[in-house]
């Protein structure tokens, strides 16, 4: 097995050795001295140490940032006033895009081009939010004469943040955007694969003036420090992004302390196909929407469905483009499949390869590319001829492997489409009006895309059903969440009440 040269791996240049802790505006190693190593994914080396969060590490984080809850001034902050932070935050992430998306790529093995997507999306999410705060309106009803109620929004407190290691600089402005604009403090538990950019939020918070104590960044690993910010009683709120499994142990330690509980879980989303479509689209799009992000996107239309007429030459086709996507290293622009971002990881996608195996057609990839004999690189692969029951059509493999189907009827289509414990992303390919929309609004999916691809609108809400998770966020849903809606009510006239106890008299 070849070693790869350094000038292939590209290392980046002022990588830092060690990354700490941010604690009420410190960087600060773990109480008990504790690190943990991280890798990057093309070859799997330790390239520096994280210091590893404990429950006496989340404790100081909360701590921090429940004194500037109470005590700070973020919370009391005119609208305008957060929005204009918020505003400065987008633009330096702006300005740090080359540099942002060269740390990601070479941290979580994303093609650089798509790292570099995703830094820009980051400083939209925080843009998008320092709008919405200060155009936010919020409800009052009346009735003429005698009364008037309105809603007063709050700030709830402390948000414990738990985001993945797929696009984790992204993921963490999505949820840091609305937690922040609305006047919570955080406690941000970034994924323990992929740290090295969520290292960047302090200096990005620090240079465009967020108050001490308002943000606050733990590392480590989900069992101690995410474990820790789950169940800690000053964190009313936990916002997560990850898998099911994990998000069913955080439902249940949530429970006792009644949380508010936002969460993004896994997906196993179908593609839709008619024969009616429009096949170059519908192959373009599917192509990308399961190898783009290495195939480690949670809305992945994993499953194809594709009617029995259209389905020997959509395969052929497929298969074919699927064998063109470039494999290559993270840093390259021309690479469009990267590296997966963890040995463990890449085992267990290559597990489900050979599972894949015995399950379906391989029609296209199967193994390693060829030229890569070290790091987690996975060819583009594609088993076609896949029945319902198979665990590559059932489970959530988050790599570039994708299972296509055949089907006769929308009536079987739609069986097929909801035919999974997930619910999250649907995606239909058809020029038939009635039945995109018929099939769209049967579909168990919280998102549908028709004739499209996965294009988001911040407005609109974010999330899924079944064990795709629980709520939804984007948009308003977003200031739901991150804020106590208090009803508040003025008698306008003569207060109009039974008296109990009257002297002289019964109640009326």
């Amino acid at each position: 097995m070849n070693t790869i040269p350094l000038n292939e791996r590209h290392i980046p240049a002022d990588l830092p050795a060690k990354i700490q802790h941010y604690i009420g505006g410190r960087h600060v190693d773990s109480i008990d001295g504790d690190t943990f190593d991280v890798l990057d994914p093309v070859s799997n080396q330790t390239y520096l140490q994280a210091a590893s969060g404990k429950k006496a590490d989340i404790d100081a984080a909360v701590a921090a940032a429940r004194k500037a809850f109470t005590e700070g001034p973020w919370p009391k902050m005119l609208p305008r006033e957060r929005s204009r932070i918020l505003h400065r935050i987008a633009d330096i992430v702006e300005s740090r895009d080359a540099r942002l998306a060269e740390l990601e790529s070479f941290d979580s093995g994303l093609p650089i081009t798509q790292a570099l997507g995703q830094a820009r999306r980051a400083a939209e999410n925080f843009r998008f939010f320092a709008d919405l705060i200060v155009a936010q309106a919020d409800d009052t009803f009346k009735v003429p004469g005698r009364q008037i109620n309105y809603v007063n929004r709050k700030p709830i407190g402390v948000a414990g943040l738990i985001t993945p290691w797929n696009t984790p600089f992204m993921l963490e402005s999505w949820k840091l955007g609305p937690a922040l604009a609305t006047g919570n403090t955080v406690v941000l538990k970034p994924a323990e694969f992929t740290p090295l950019s969520a290292s960047l939020w302090a200096g990005i918070f620090e240079e465009a003036g967020l108050p001490e104590g308002v943000f606050n960044l733990v590392h480590g690993f989900g069992e101690d420090a995410g474990d820790a910010l789950v169940k800690h009683p000053d964190v009313p709120l936990i916002s997560f992004t990850g898998e099911s499994r994990t998000g069913q142990i955080i439902f249940g330690n949530a429970a006792p302390y009644l949380k508010g509980l936002s969460m993004e879980l896994g997906g196993k989303s179908p593609a839709v196909v008619f024969a009616d479509a429009d096949l170059d689209a519908a192959i373009d799009a599917t192509i990308f929407g399961v190898f783009s992000l290495n195939g480690e996107r949670c809305t992945a239309g994993s499953r194809i469905l594709v009617q029995r007429e259209v389905y020997d030459r959509f395969v052929e086709r497929y298969a074919a483009q699927a064998k063109r996507v470039k494999v290559g290293y993270p840093h390259d622009p021309a690479t469009e499949v990267g590296a997966l971002v963890h040995p463990e990881h890449y085992d267990k996608v290559m597990s489900y390869v050979e599972i894949g195996k015995s399950e379906g057609r391989l029609v296209a990839g199967g193994g390693r590319p060829e030229g890569f004999d070290e790091g987690n690189f996975v060819a583009p692969t594609v088993f076609a001829d896949v029945k319902p029951d198979a665990r590559i059509f059932q489970e959530e493999i988050f790599g570039p492997v994708v299972a296509i189907t055949p089907f006769d009827t929308d009536e079987e289509a739609l069986e097929l489409a909801n035919n999974t414990k997930y619910g999250l992303a649907a995606y239909i390919w058809t020029n038939d009006l009635k039945r995109a929309h018929n099939f769209a609004q049967a579909v168990e999916a919280g998102m549908v895309w028709l004739n499209s691809n996965n294009v988001r609108d911040l407005r609109t809400p974010f999330g899924g059903v079944k064990a795709s998770g629980l709520g939804h966020e984007g948009g308003y849903r977003s200031i739901d969440f991150y804020t106590d809606q208090q009803a508040v009510h003025i008698t306008l006239g003569k207060v109009h009440n039974p008296t109990f106890g009257k002297e002289g008299g019964s109640a009326h």
